[in-house]
């Protein structure tokens, strides 16, 4: 899994690439990556799954745990460009109803305040 960095509009986004699972550098990069956003004093930020085809359950839980982690600072994480898979599974898990999730960049950055 790679994970780049850009702001846009005043939001940090990190574009994710390849599948978020358990193991040798997968999920806990992605809790690293949101921590060391927050210590440098970042609140607004938006995950772009567009590349991420496979998600298992240890990477559904680092999902959980960084929304948590930025909430608890008090700052928003969203997502966007989730595919249908992922999309059903946090309907079935029913995390749909915990994560903020848009079809386009462009939604997902109107939606964070000023």
């Amino acid at each position: 899994m790679n994970i780049s960095q850009r702001t846009v509009q005043g939001v940090c986004v990190l574009d994710i690439d390849g599948p978020i699972t358990l193991g040798a550098d997968g999920s806990e990069k992605l809790g690293d990556k949101v921590r060391s956003l927050l210590q440098s004093g970042e609140k607004k930020v938006l995950l772009n799954l567009s590349g991420v085809a496979y998600i298992d359950s240890a990477g559904l839980g680092e999902l959980v745990n960084a929304f948590s982690t930025v909430k608890k600072q008090g700052g928003a994480l969203k997502l966007v460009g989730v595919t249908k898979k992922l999309k059903d599974l946090l309907v079935i898990t029913k995390l749909s109803t915990v994560f903020d999730s848009y079809d386009t960049e462009a939604e997902a950055l109107e939606s964070f305040p000023g």
